[in-house]
């Protein structure tokens, strides 16, 4: 075996709103604070399957598209329901020049990053 994804740092300007946030859509807990950064991950803690999101705070402007972004899928319901759910957790549309044809939905957190809810369903 080779290395494996164990964190994810996104720059941003309110760690705390964000991860407050990506808790929501991901079903992820705080796990710890350092200065103004937040990581938040899966409820049994670090070092599992699924990475942790560490939310880094910094005042540097983003500039354009984000190169990295983030694909959701809903886990219990289909993608029309989660895409209700995301938007009132406080997702919006986000246009990057996509056709209307496409099976997925995307979308930008309270900051602007964009990220894509997939339509099909994981367990």
């Amino acid at each position: 075996m080779a290395c494996r994804i164990t964190e994810l740092v996104l720059d941003c300007r309110d760690p705390e709103r964000l991860a407050e946030f990506w808790c929501e859509v991901l079903g992820y807990a705080v796990l710890g604070k350092e200065g103004d950064d937040v990581e938040i991950g899966p409820p049994e803690g670090f070092g599992g399957l699924r990475p942790t999101l560490v939310l880094s705070r910094s005042d540097d402007p983003r500039n354009g598209k984000l190169p990295l972004h983030f694909d959701v899928n809903a886990t219990d319901r289909d993608q029309d329901a989660e895409l209700e759910r995301l938007l009132a957790a406080g997702a919006r549309h986000a246009d990057v020049g996509q056709t209307g044809q496409e099976s997925w939905v995307v979308l930008a957190d309270p900051e602007g990053n964009e990220f894509c809810l997939l339509r099909s369903r994981v367990t």
